[in-house]
């Protein structure tokens, strides 16, 4: 539905690093501009509390929006968070709130750093065969955070170690996004032994895989998920020159196969049917992120006809959206309302019949779709962000502009919503708003100057509401002392 443009440096923080055998400093010196990393204003080190995690975390993660191909997609962000929710609720030392989001890349790899966000990669949730599968590395992943294995990480290198934290950062932030790269900065800048921290490494791998299939079977997913997505990656990859970026990061010996093998003994065998959820993203992630148009048709077409699915509803939904994305609207469209006569409330083909009707010049019928779905879901992201982008279409601008406002005032970080928002006042002319929404875009991505210059450049716009001028005011100093906090931390 939505396809936004990274815009800022990346500042990312990855678990489980494995440190490379040689490398030297000047061969760091001459990477691309594209790995650097900012200085997030930390300096010295301190015991780093619970309080202070998500607001670091914070701060990541809207750099993070800004350099990273996310994926804005609010089904996707839907499912993702749904899973990963599910897993959290049965974790013990969850402190905060987690936030699950998926990055558009073929790359094998997961990763999570402060304030519970977990990040995966799409290739990684297009791998996997099962919902178990996933869910055991979001598992591994969260048990990450509970565990705070990120926190002990830096604290035991701060006493071997003279650096900032700053920098400490910097160079295990790299391994996320380059992770030969980064782990390169690792051992070109920290004094302490390969060997000590390949170990320290392995204790926080063989923890994580302990507390994540147990996390697994008290979710209700198959326990052996872990092994046999493990399994998988160690025969794909056993002899490959250039091993994903998850294996970099989360050795996987075949002792540690065997070890989640018999981990999973310990709780009753749970084979479970294919997840219709599950195998409509991987499907959508196919159709709508992954490959040319007409592959992916050719790629669906033969998956039903030679009946190599897991649930045929997703095949067709997944060739639906190829034929969307091939302009083909019609056939799309008899796909997708086939589709949805059998399961009317269906997020996935809620949405994407929205963009097949707004596409064949039909936003009404989309509008009366979702009409009806928001009395039912009100503030869900899928109904709230596709009505609110029907109603543009039909010009409904004040019912679209309220029902942005409302859905915000429950999710007041949602960068879809006020993106979509910036979009509405400026096709309205509202230039004093327009800005004041676009601050707020800026804001999310940790763009405070920027965010602030919007905020000052839409005071002038709005002499003749002083009310609102207030608010700007306020929100300038609010934006301005969470920058200074960031520097105190």
């Amino acid at each position: 539905m939505f396809n936004l443009k990274p815009m800022f440096i990346t500042l990312l923080l990855t678990l489980g690093i494995a440190t490379a055998t040689s490398f030297n400093a000047s061969a760091i010196d001459n990477q691309n501009n594209k790995n650097k990393l900012p200085d997030i204003g930390i300096s010295g080190y301190s015991v780093l509390s619970t309080d202070k995690e998500p607001q670091i975390g914070q701060a990541m993660m809207r750099q993070l929006r800004g350099s990273q191909p996310l994926v804005q997609d609010p089904v996707l962000i839907e499912y993702i968070n749904h899973l990963g929710n599910t897993l959290v609720k049965n974790a013990e030392g969850v402190n905060y709130a987690f936030e699950f989001f998926l990055i558009n890349n073929k790359e094998l790899n997961a990763f999570a750093f402060f304030g519970g966000h977990v990040g995966i990669h799409s290739g990684l949730v297009t791998t996997a065969d099962t919902e178990s599968e996933l869910a055991s590395v979001i598992a591994h992943e969260i048990s990450h955070v509970t565990q705070r294995h990120l926190a002990r990480r830096l604290e035991s290198q701060s006493q071997t170690q003279s650096l900032t934290m700053a920098a400490m950062l910097s160079s295990v932030l790299l391994t996320l996004v380059n992770p030969t790269v980064g782990m390169a900065a690792l051992t070109a800048s920290m004094a302490v032994t390969q060997q000590a921290s390949i170990n320290y490494t392995r204790g926080n791998e063989k923890e994580a895989d302990r507390v994540g299939i147990a996390l697994l079977a008290s979710s209700n997913f198959d326990p052996q998920g872990a092994a046999s997505f493990f399994s998988k990656m160690s025969t794909k990859y056993r002899y490959a020159s250039k091993p994903p970026a998850m294996l970099l990061t989360h050795p996987l010996p075949e002792s540690r196969i065997a070890d989640a093998r018999q981990r999973a003994l310990n709780y009753p065998a749970r084979p479970l049917p294919p997840s219709l959820g599950f195998e409509l993203t991987k499907a959508r992630l196919k159709a709508r992120y992954q490959g040319d148009a007409k592959s992916n048709i050719a790629f669906f077409k033969q998956q039903i006809a030679k009946k190599r699915y897991a649930i045929k509803d997703a095949a067709q939904y997944g060739l639906a959206l190829a034929y969307f994305e091939d302009k083909q609207t019609i056939e799309a469209l008899q796909l997708l309302e086939a589709l949805k006569q059998k399961d009317k409330s269906n997020l996935f083909y809620v949405d994407a019949l929205t963009d097949v009707y707004i596409a064949n010049d039909q936003a009404t019928k989309a509008v009366k779709m979702l009409e009806q779905l928001n009395l039912f879901m009100p503030n869900n992201q899928v109904v709230s962000l596709n009505y609110a982008n029907a109603l543009l279409k039909v010009k409904e601008y004040d019912l679209a502009a309220q029902i942005l406002q409302d859905f915000l005032l429950v999710n007041p970080g949602n960068f879809i919503a006020y993106d979509i928002l910036t979009t509405l006042y400026r096709t309205q002319k509202k230039t004093g708003l327009m800005h004041m929404s676009k601050a707020e875009v800026f804001a999310l991505l940790g763009a405070y100057p920027k965010a602030v210059d919007e905020l000052q450049t839409s005071y002038g716009f709005l002499e003749e509401q002083p009310l609102m001028q207030r608010r700007v005011k306020a929100r300038i100093l609010q934006l301005q002392e969470q920058e200074n906090r960031l520097k105190r931390l």
